[in-house]
């Protein structure tokens, strides 16, 4: 199977022998995804680090659910930023979300089984369309998952920034009224999320983003100097690895717009 190169040859994001260790605490304050004691695992996140998505997601899948995770979070990220084909973008996600639920059955108390599967699924209802997701029931499974996510680690700034999203789009889409009656969601409850996020993880280029995407789905010009502060500081963040360096390029480019 071929996959699209990373456009980036930063050698700052290989984290060759020990770099990884050392550094992981810095690159995973968004998931807090626990240090792996599988050496071919720790590869994999080495090469999921440096933008070798396709390699993660082989090495991953090559340790069973011990790399699911990996393999997992790459698949996404990959589909999300690098993915053109619609139809393999969405396989990607499906296939991701699914390891997600068989990892959910085997280790109901693995936090990341529960965010990554809301990840996978909240990146393909992005793909077909919010409203069409919510028709085919997706919008609940993605708050539960996420829901279950904080219950087991309410530290995990991902899944605030994930909620905070939720909340935004479904107000975006079906109207604070409509979306509060039917899907619990509200404005103060997203704002909430993503404060929280980015107290949890200050350093965050994607938290400032869905931040600035959320306002401007939620309050449309009223909170537009809001939205673009937080993309300029999303723009202004330094990358540890290659998702960070795709979320601060997605900033540069909306502040072009």
């Amino acid at each position: 199977m071929s996959w699209k190169k990373f456009p980036n040859s930063d050698k700052a994001f290989s984290y060759v022998g020990a770099a990884l260790k050392k550094n992981w605490g810095r690159l995973h304050r968004g998931d807090c995804e626990p240090f792996p004691d599988n050496v071919k695992v720790q590869d994999a996140w080495r090469s999921y680090h440096a933008g070798d998505f396709g390699k993660a997601i082989e090495l991953g899948l090559s340790c069973g659910m011990a790399g699911y995770a990996v393999a997992n979070k790459a698949a996404t990220v990959y589909a999300s930023y690098l993915e053109t084909d619609d139809d393999r973008k969405r396989s990607l996600l499906l296939e991701a979300a699914q390891r997600c639920e068989d990892q959910q059955k085997a280790m109901p108390d693995y936090v990341n089984a529960w965010y990554l599967h809301a990840f996978a699924l909240g990146r393909y209802s992005q793909s077909i369309s919010v409203v069409k997701a919510l028709a085919e029931g997706l919008g609940g499974k993605i708050k539960h998952s996420l829901t279950q996510t904080l219950s087991l680690e309410p530290k995990h700034a991902d899944a605030h920034i994930a909620l905070g999203t939720y909340n935004a789009e479904v107000i975006d889409k079906v109207g604070s009224l409509v979306g509060g009656l039917t899907y619990g969601v509200k404005k103060q409850i997203s704002v909430e999320h993503f404060e929280s996020a980015l107290k949890l993880n200050p350093e965050s280029a994607i938290a400032r983003v869905e931040f600035a995407n959320g306002l401007a789905m939620m309050f449309g010009n009223a909170k537009i100097k809001d939205a673009e502060r937080y993309y300029r500081e999303a723009a202004a963040c330094k990358a540890a690895d290659a998702m960070e360096w795709l979320d601060i390029e997605t900033a540069k480019s909306e502040l072009e717009n």
